[in-house]
C-alpha cells in the first residue's frame, strides 16, 4: 500500500476515534465543539506518533517530483534552440 494512503487512512481513524469519544463524552447538541476538538488532538497526535510514516510520505513526494522533473527539461523550449543553434 502507498505511504500516503495509509497516513491518510490512519490519521482519519485517529480523528473518528476521538470524535466518538468526544461525541460521547459531551453533549448532543456541542457535536461542532467534539469535531473540532477531534481535529486539534488528532492533529497533535499524528504529529508525535507519525513522524516515521510522515517521512516515508515526503520521501515518496519527493522522488516522484524527482522523476517527474527527469522525464522533461526545465525549458520546453530547450530542444527547439538548439536544433536552432546546431543549423546556424
Amino acid at each position: 500500500m502507498r505511504a500516503w494512503v495509509l497516513y491518510s487512512l490512519v490519521r482519519l481513524a485517529v480523528f473518528a476515534a476521538v470524535f466518538g469519544l468526544l461525541f460521547w463524552l459531551l453533549p448532543q447538541n456541542l457535536w461542532w465543539l467534539s469535531a473540532i476538538c477531534a481535529a486539534l488532538i488528532a492533529l497533535s497526535l499524528s504529529y508525535i506518533f507519525l513522524g516515521r510514516l510522515r517521512a516515508r510520505v515526503t520521501s515518496d513526494l519527493q522522488a516522484r517530483s524527482e522523476r517527474r522533473r527527469a522525464g522533461r527539461p526545465d525549458d520546453p523550449d530547450a530542444e527547439v534552440e538548439d536544433r536552432e543553434a546546431d543549423v546556424a
